[in-house]
């Protein structure tokens, strides 16, 4: 269920002129993140197996070349799963404590925040691995049947459309563009990898000869494939058309109230076409036995220009923490701190009681404490704040063990950049790379 007219704006920060620049050594650590780390292991590792394969020094990939194709697929996705991600998230609530070392806490909510990486890093190494194949499948012309061929080149089309279309700036920019080339291109891509896979298993290239009694289910192209459909498959299950109450407190929210109570940290994807796209907000409760759940929309357009992450889920492994966000980055973030005491709220908006209305003030004010929040109404005291001092500050205060900020890219990138260099632990808004 995801709204043309109705979707999430972009935070409001402004930068800070004064601000001093971060050294290149804390700039290159926040750029060199987790997924980038993720996504430089993925293709190393698949480039270097490439190369072997290519010189003839490593021989199984030549003759396997499908399942070095089809594994990466189908772990982009299953990395991209929301069934996949509810299980690894509870895996990691459930069997992970507060006293468990603290880095260790974090190198989990860093692994889970950026396991996009694997999905970016698998998709463009099935990608190669499927040009070798085609390749080597052009070199044994005489020998392959030109349906078979034909089925090869639509998946490596439809897959390289599907990873275009995947370019942050084209999801910045054009999320619709991103939203519909990926879905209905990878289904397309996803059909002809069947006539593909099914094709080249009933084919004897040696004999030049159709073979419909083979075992295709002995195949492990075939299970890799049937794999690859179920994933894609299971997220349309949990689809529901529900009903909808739309408060206008403003010209520039839109709130809207959803009935039932649900666990902090979720997401909720909505859509008014069903089927064209989706976009994901942070879904506002005051907990799992509430009447009703509420998303913050930002009435900008007809594409969301901030994704949320769904970090707030590990709030559960610290002890004590900090949720910063910035205009509309209250959808993402509110929930962890009315459901959680031990979470304090730093939120920086302008005019906000007028602007978001009294509903969300009401969760607000009803259920935190002047001790657990910092609200900034930065058209009420005339100026900007020091974000990075009222940060330090509660950090302190409260004795919290980690930062989570939902901010847009520049307020993301100052407030991650002044963690960093204050030496605390904090995760920011994320964006595919």
């Amino acid at each position: 269920m995801d709204t043309n007219p109705v979707v999430t704006s972009n935070p409001t920060f402004k930068p800070n002129p004064k601000r001093r620049r971060p050294s290149p050594w804390i700039r290159l650590q926040l750029w060199f993140n987790t997924y980038r780390k993720f996504f430089t292991l993925v293709v190393s590792m698949n480039t270097v197996g490439l190369a072997l394969a290519i010189s003839g020094r490593w021989t199984y990939p030549r003759h396997y070349t499908g399942a070095f194709v089809l594994g990466n697929l189908q772990t982009a996705i299953i990395t991209r799963n929301e069934l996949f991600m509810r299980v690894l998230y509870l895996f990691v609530n459930t069997c992970l404590a507060k006293w468990t070392p603290l880095r260790f806490r974090l190198a989990c909510t860093s692994a889970l925040q950026h396991i996009g990486g694997i999905h970016s890093g698998c998709a463009i190494s099935g990608f190669l691995w499927l040009v070798y194949r085609i390749t080597n499948c052009f070199i044994a012309l005489r020998t392959m049947p030109s349906s078979m061929m034909a089925a090869g080149v639509m998946t490596n089309i439809a897959i390289a459309v599907c990873i275009v279309s995947a370019f942050p700036w084209i999801r910045n920019n054009h999320h619709n563009v991103f939203e519909r080339h990926h879905r209905f291109v990878g289904w397309c891509g996803l059909v002809s990898t069947w006539v593909f896979v099914i094709l080249g298993d009933m084919h004897d290239p040696e004999s030049h000869s159709w073979d419909p009694t083979v075992g295709i289910l002995r195949q492990q192209d075939f299970w890799f494939v049937f794999i690859m459909t179920v994933f894609t498959i299971i997220p349309w299950l949990t689809v529901r058309r529900v009903n909808v109450d739309v408060e206008l407190p403003s010209p520039k929210v839109a709130v809207l109230r959803f009935e039932r109570g649900m666990q902090q940290g979720l997401l909720a994807r909505i859509s008014r076409e069903c089927i064209l796209e989706y976009h994901a907000f942070g879904i506002i409760l005051e907990g799992k036995c509430s009447k009703y759940h509420y998303l913050i929309c930002g009435v900008q357009g007809d594409f969301t220009r901030r994704l949320f992450a769904g970090v707030s889920n590990t709030s559960t492994l610290y002890t004590r923490g900090i949720r910063v966000c910035t205009g509309t980055g209250l959808g993402a973030a509110l929930s962890t701190c009315l459901q959680s005491p031990y979470w304090y709220l730093i939120w920086i908006g302008s005019d906000q009681e007028k602007t978001f209305g009294p509903t969300i003030s009401g969760l607000i004010h009803q259920n935190l404490s002047p001790e657990r929040m910092t609200l900034w109404d930065s058209k009420k005291e005339g100026r900007r704040p020091d974000v990075m001092k009222l940060v330090r500050d509660a950090y302190i205060s409260w004795q919290a063990e980690v930062v989570f900020i939902t901010s847009n890219h520049q307020g993301n990138q100052e407030i991650m950049e002044g963690c960093k260099e204050a030496g605390i632990p904090a995760f920011g808004t994320l964006w595919d790379f």
